[in-house]
């Protein structure tokens, strides 16, 4: 085991550089690879970072080399999948960018793969591993019985102004396994999975733009004594907190898909803040959540569980197949 967990990285776009910035302040990450459809691209990406990394342009090469302990995807989602399980066949550990794969059975084959290779496979949700997500954990006690969870993620996307002028970019085009319920809605999803587990059932509606995307859209949940709305959109802006309503209080998140300010507002009127500083950026904890479970040779979080993630599958595929949102990589 090395003193560091040397990393091969898929996908050189913006995400993939935040990534790098927050996992080398864990101070136990090292850059080593790189892969790229191109090389001059992979190049350009690489000469950004002093660890050198060395490029590849065929990914079998690089998982199967020894320069790599664990690769970071962020690929377009439909490409999740088989690269995944790829790294995970060479044994490699993998941290995979939400969503985890276009649908149920990819997921399921991606759990099985690191179960029978055994590494480990996490979800990179970063919400559920920063700082005032533990608060919510933690505090959710004190606001006594919950009878329902709230969350909303609507940001106008940059690229919806190119879209409607008549180009569709990988945000809007379903051969990627995009739009807004897997790129927005999962941030709503998700930590509602880690608090309170699979709903017994749901309604979904979504607004689909012609590429065959939903631009927008909405889902209610039923649990066995309370119910979930979750709302997201890439078409419309939405500027408010997500809200867990108990029967002794209300619990009031900032940024479901990234909490820095949470407070209780009890039913006598008085206001409880359980905000805690934050010093790191925000990616910075799931990096280190992988680093150290790997490092530890554990091969699953507790917190960003592969339960949680085939859940989370479970409820986008039920919720597309409620609003006709199918993509290529689909066989419902």
């Amino acid at each position: 085991m090395h003193s560091v967990l040397r990393f091969g990285i898929i996908g050189t776009n913006w995400i993939t550089e935040r990534f790098i910035q927050a996992a080398e302040e864990t101070e136990q990450f090292a850059l080593t690879a790189v892969y790229s459809r191109t090389e001059e691209k992979g190049k350009a990406f690489a000469a950004k970072y002093n660890s050198h990394p060395e490029v590849f342009t065929d990914l079998e090469k690089m998982v199967s080399s020894d320069l790599v302990d664990a690769v970071y995807i962020a690929s377009p989602n439909s490409y999740h999948a088989e690269q995944a399980i790829l790294c995970m066949s060479h044994g490699k550990h993998v941290l995979c960018e939400k969503p985890f794969a276009s649908n149920v059975e990819e997921t399921q084959r991606m759990i099985r793969a690191a179960k029978e290779n055994d590494v480990l496979l996490m979800e990179a949700m970063k919400s559920t591993l920063m700082p005032n997500f533990r608060v919510i954990t933690n505090n959710l006690y004190k606001i006594g019985r919950v009878r329902r969870y709230f969350a909303s993620y609507c940001q106008y996307s940059s690229r919806y102004d190119a879209f409607k002028q008549g180009t569709v970019l990988n945000a809007f085009n379903p051969v990627y396994s995009n739009g807004a319920l897997m790129d927005l809605g999962i941030y709503c999803l998700y930590p509602m999975v880690t608090l309170f587990g699979k709903p017994e059932s749901l309604q979904a509606t979504g607004i689909m733009l012609s590429s065959g995307v939903d631009g927008e859209g909405s889902i209610l949940m039923r649990y066995e004594d309370m119910d979930a709305v979750v709302m997201y959109s890439k078409i419309a802006d939405s500027y408010a907190p997500a809200e867990i309503q108990g029967e002794n209080g209300t619990l009031i998140i900032d940024k479901i898909n990234q909490p820095y300010d949470v407070k209780i507002m009890y039913r006598d009127g008085t206001v409880e803040d359980l905000r805690q500083p934050q010093m790191q950026e925000s990616m910075f904890y799931e990096a280190r959540e992988f680093i150290e479970l790997a490092q530890s040779g554990r091969r699953e979080s507790g917190v960003n569980t592969l339960a949680n993630s085939l859940i989370v599958a479970e409820i986008m595929e039920e919720a597309r197949r409620q609003i006709g949102l199918k993509y290529p990589a689909d066989r419902f």
